[in-house]
């Protein structure tokens, strides 16, 4: 508590007019003096008292309230700051500072813990200060503490801000002796084409105080979605370029990781995750059509819609048991290259669709086993059945009958009939979702009657019999569609169907797309946490064991949430990769990067917040050497020195009472004037 006494003026007369007559008084006097009248000392004093008593002199007394003054301590807590010897540091600042402000009755403490942020932005540092200053008044502040290494990622922050009315210190943890080995990637692409080489560069370097023992060469091993990885000796400080080649589409996981050296700081940047995802350049398509008919410009719409598809076309427009006596050399300019197609270059292709194909003598079986075998080893048949597929001509009755998911049983069915998705085809990628509640589908007027084999039928049709059975032979994949007006779809016949994204999943379920494996185990990373997928066709309860960065495992149960489709979320409480396995399938994903922001610098520095600091008087000291003393200094006055930092005492109250009283009541002013100007008119009557 404490108490002021000043003295204010309220003018009973506006500030200029005031002013007149103060000249008026002046010029009066000064004739009175001119013309050497003997009163004009009284005649003076009784004007000054009357102007004074126009400018409404008055005492003012506060009564205050002392404010103690503010010292706000940010403390560094985010992940850098628990390198070997940091943490201790911290504590040890934390403890001598709050020693020494309890010493004094009019410092207040204000602690700020800076704490990791949940988007990897790394420390901001500048940013806590100024939320911090944002609650505090400003008026009370002495000074800033910041305990930290220094590596912070907002710098430039503060100077977007109000300037700082106190001086900024940094207490700067880490020793002088740290060392540090990182593997950074300097750059990969996010995309790359399957089969062709594309290149990662990365870098390998040392920071801080290298000991000559570190080296000049360490090994790095790479390993793409968890297999076992490959060991590579490689030098330190150059960029390095390292060939990749994509082998599956969607996404590919490549971990980078260096053996630990002797002494490093830490391995959190020991480590690196590349995802990038593997797309086809071309997909190269065989149409072979047995026989023109309406679908077949459907086939043709779907896959030149596709700038990605090549697409070759084989169609038989005459075939060999025509005779209309047309002289060969009439019929083709040139001879289409069905040897190079179906026996050299077959595996050039990513799918070979017959549509209403049979057997004419056009293509031997020779040709046809070579497809046969093409699928076997990879490769992807869809057969559009028409109803030459019933008949002595038909592909089941050829080398391909051997792949083929169903048999036909010679019935061809000429009665509209509307496809309706198996329960199986509920579950099925392919076919999944296709059919919408209260939604109706256009009818189909011919369906071949069909006899399972192997597979899976996911679309039925008359009588609940076969309509599209879908099957994996060897490393290949068979598709059968026992019908060929699924162009009445896409021409709108009773309100259409889906026909575009059933053919279009179709193709790419042969293809191999990773998006339509009937049987998947992936992750998604939404908003910083992870989504565990699991597609299958089978039905109950489903498990997926997570292992962690750090080796420990935990046990996820999965919610279905469609058919065929089960999910959970899982929170990782660390940055890296995850590694998930169930009974029959793995796969890896990173959550966040390998190694945090916080991580890709780790030798402590003053250099970033030094030239901040520099405006604002303050110092950095290394807590290494010792913990520096707190004085006050003056505002405006350098405020560090050899083991000393300094705060400004800011002096701050609050205003409890306020009590005003006149200085010369009127009735006084008027007394002491009146009383002067007699005294003059006697001085002057003497003479």
């Amino acid at each position: 508590m404490g108490g002021a006494m000043r003295i204010v003026f309220d003018p009973a007369l506006p500030g200029p007019l005031l002013g007149l007559v103060a000249a008026g008084i002046v010029l009066l006097v000064a004739l009175a003096i001119w013309r050497g009248l003997a009163g004009w000392t009284a005649r003076a004093l009784a004007a000054g008292v009357l102007l004074l008593a126009l400018a409404g002199p008055s005492v003012q007394e506060e009564e205050r309230e002392t404010l103690s003054d503010i010292l706000l301590l940010v403390v560094d807590q985010t992940a850098s700051q628990s390198l070997p010897g940091r943490g201790a540091q911290t504590a040890r600042a934390l403890e001598v500072i709050k020693a020494q402000v309890g010493t004094r009755d009019t410092l207040e403490l204000h602690l700020v813990a800076l704490q990791d942020g949940p988007d990897d932005r790394g420390t901001r540092l500048e940013s806590a200060i100024n939320q911090a200053l944002s609650d505090l008044p400003r008026d009370r502040l002495a000074g800033i503490i910041a305990v930290s290494d220094g590596l912070v990622h907002d710098v430039g922050t503060l100077a977007q801000a109000p300037p700082l009315p106190a001086p900024l210190h940094l207490l700067l943890t880490g020793n002088a002796a740290d060392w540090d080995r990182r593997l950074t990637i300097k750059s990969a692409p996010a995309f790359a084409i399957l089969g062709e080489e594309q290149a990662i560069i990365l870098r390998v370097e040392d920071l801080g105080a290298v000991p000559a023992s570190a080296g000049s060469r360490t090994q790095i091993s790479i390993s793409i979605d968890g297999a076992a990885p490959s060991l590579h000796n490689v030098p330190i400080g150059q960029n390095l370029k390292l060939p990749v080649v994509l082998e599956h589409g969607g996404q590919n996981v490549i971990r980078l990781a260096l053996d630990e050296a002797a002494s490093e700081l830490t391995t959190r940047n020991n480590a690196a995750i590349v995802q990038i995802n593997g797309v086809r350049d071309r997909l190269r398509v065989l149409l072979v059509s047995g026989q023109p008919h309406p679908g077949t410009r459907t086939w043709r719409n779907l896959l030149k819609s596709d700038a990605s598809v090549d697409l070759v076309h084989f169609t038989i427009l005459r075939p060999p048991e025509k005779q209309d006596g047309v002289p060969v050399s009439e019929l083709s300019l040139i001879a289409f290259p069905t040897q190079e197609l179906f026996l050299e270059k077959v595996d050039e292709f990513d799918l070979i669709i017959f549509d209403r194909y049979e057997l004419r003598g056009i293509l031997p079986s020779s040709y046809l086993a070579s497809v046969r075998d093409y699928v076997k080893n990879g490769g992807a048949v869809l057969v559009a059945a028409g109803p030459g597929f019933a008949t002595a001509g038909s592909l089941a009755r050829s080398p391909l009958g051997e792949i083929l998911p169903a048999l036909p049983t010679s019935r061809v069915s000429e009665a509209a009939f509307a496809p309706q998705v198996t329960d199986i085809g509920q579950r099925h990628p392919v076919t999944q979702g296709l059919e919408q509640p209260n939604a109706t589908w256009g009818r189909w007027l011919r369906q071949i009657e069909l006899a399972p084999v192997s597979g899976h039928v996911v679309m039925k049709g008359i009588d609940d019999t076969p309509l599209l059975v879908l099957d994996r032979v060897d490393e290949g994949r068979v598709a059968l569609l026992a019908s060929d007006h699924a162009w009445l779809w896409s021409r709108g016949f009773e309100g259409g169907g889906p026909q575009l994204e059933l053919l279009r999943r179709l193709a790419h379920w042969m293809m191999k797309e990773p998006e339509l494996e009937e049987e998947a185990l992936t992750a998604e990373i939404r908003g910083g946490k992870m989504q565990i997928i699991r597609h299958s066709l089978g039905d109950g309860a489903r498990e997926v064991e997570v292992t962690l960065p750090d080796g420990s495992t935990k046990m996820i149960l999965l919610e279905e949430t469609a058919p065929g489709h089960f999910e959970a979320g899982f929170d990782g409480t660390e940055m890296g990769l995850y590694r998930l396995k169930d009974d029959t399938l793995n796969a890896v994903v990173a959550l966040g990067p390998a190694s945090p922001r916080e991580f890709d610098e780790t030798i402590a520095t003053g250099e970033r917040l030094a030239p901040v600091i520099a405006d604002l008087r303050g110092g950095v000291f290394a807590l290494e050497n010792g913990m520096p003393s707190l004085r006050f200094v003056n505002a405006g006055r350098p405020a560090a020195g050899r083991g000393w930092l300094g705060l400004n005492e800011r002096a701050a109250f609050l205003t409890l009472d306020l009590r005003v009283a006149p200085l010369l009541p009127a009735w006084l002013a008027l007394l002491f004037a009146a009383a002067l100007s007699i005294w003059g008119w006697l001085r002057e009557g003497q003479r």
